[in-house]
């Protein structure tokens, strides 16, 4: 009987350690990893409808090609600004990889906004999902140093004096606040679409922009507790995020979505605007 309790004890510590180990690893997941992962869960997927066919043919759009830091090459999509300026915004395409419905909304920012130059980088390089299968599968295959290399790439072919701003949705939006936090003292905003916020306090402190957030109470994934972390964060390490949040779920503020809700949608992009507009001058 001795040996069976002694057994019985000596498996639970073991379960129990493992269980502490699990978490200590959890732990030191990045904030872009821990997105990517939710691709394994099939409800996260469902919860994107494969997107609609989107054809767009811009006259001012053009693909670039620029050199990454990992001694490679990345192309982008690039709307050149009329007249010469310093202004740029880096805009990270959703999980469904730089298509055409990305580059249609990029022309309308661009439009919008005036005189600007925009980037659109390809985290996926080269890759586009049809449907939430490939999506998920593109996401989770990203490596880090290779999307940094990339994003690293396109802020120096912005040049050395730019004024750069970043925007992104799901995916992108966690990938345009590392876009941010990337660019150093060159960066002067950020707008982040539901995606997941960097939750290193110390990497949070090195912020340079002002950091606009519109997120859906009801997204289970980055969900208000989340949101709130996050808002507590950037409280704590001294810097200002202007946060909206909407009765809607994740992905709102796309039409493919079968969450889509046009009200939201129409306040989160005024909000946008109005905020880039203020913030690139």
């Amino acid at each position: 009987m001795k040996k069976l309790i002694l057994f019985t004890l000596f498996i639970s510590i073991g379960v129990f350690a493992f269980a502490q180990n699990n978490v200590v690893c959890h732990s030191n997941i990045s904030s872009t990893r821990q997105f990517a992962m939710l691709a394994s869960s099939s409800k996260f997927r469902m919860a994107h409808l494969n997107p609609l066919p989107v054809k767009f043919q811009s006259s001012i759009g053009q693909s670039i090609t620029y050199k990454t830091s990992d001694g490679k090459e990345s192309t982008a999509y690039m709307l050149k600004a009329k007249k010469s300026t310093n202004n740029y915004i880096l805009v990270v395409h959703e999980w469904w990889g730089l298509n055409d419905y990305v580059k249609r909304k990029s022309e309308k920012i661009y439009n919008d906004l005036g005189n600007v130059n925009i980037i659109d980088v390809d985290l996926y390089d080269g890759k586009v999902a049809t449907t939430s299968q490939e999506a998920g599968k593109y996401m989770q295959a990203v490596v880090e140093d290779r999307a940094k290399a990339i994003i690293n790439g396109a802020i120096a072919y912005a040049g050395p004096n730019a004024h750069i701003a970043t925007i992104g949705w799901c995916f992108g939006g966690g990938w345009s606040l590392q876009t941010t936090l990337l660019a150093g003292k060159k960066a002067v905003a950020c707008v982040m679409y539901y995606g997941m916020p960097e939750q290193d306090l110390g990497k949070l402190k090195t912020l340079n922009a002002d950091v606009l957030g519109n997120f859906a109470n009801k997204d289970q994934w980055i969900n208000p507790k989340v949101v709130a972390k996050f808002n507590d964060d950037m409280k704590a390490a001294g810097k200002k995020l202007y946060l909206h949040q909407y009765d809607a779920d994740h992905g709102f503020a796309n039409p493919s979505n079968p969450a889509y809700n046009s009200d939201a949608t129409k306040d989160a992009y005024a909000n946008t605007i109005a905020f880039l507009k203020s913030h690139l001058k």
